[in-house]
């Protein structure tokens, strides 16, 4: 067992930086990470070689999918399958997300996964 200490809080991104990515864990088979948005700001991530799932634990934003629009507020769970377009638009109140990727993030990537944003 253990328990991942900060993932899912809310943390400010860098000086100049539009959002903030962490990686709190990862084994072979998933990886757990923190995604924060502050408030007005921009998602500019690109679509992920593997399943993810979000859980929105702060802040207050819209989904866009190739499917859809929807609005997501703490406890939010959002599955986007791999490959698939998606971003978070209209934040208006700094979003933190709980992200948990399977298998882990960037494990499938053809290249580097830093070629990857989140």
């Amino acid at each position: 067992m253990r328990i991942i200490e900060g993932a899912g809080e809310w943390t400010p991104p860098a000086a100049g930086a539009a959002n903030d990515w962490v990686e709190n864990l990862r084994v072979p088979d998933l990886s757990v990470g923190t995604y924060c948005i502050p408030a007005g700001g921009l998602d500019s991530q690109s679509p992920h070689t593997e399943d993810e799932i979000y859980v929105v634990t702060a802040g207050r934003a819209k989904i866009v999918t190739p499917d859809g629009t929807a609005e997501v507020g703490p406890g939010a769970v959002i599955f986007v399958p791999a490959g698939e377009e998606h971003r978070f638009d209209e934040v208006t109140e700094d979003l933190a997300l709980l992200v948990v990727f399977g298998p882990a993030y960037g494990s499938r990537a053809h290249g580097s996964a830093a070629a990857q944003d989140d």
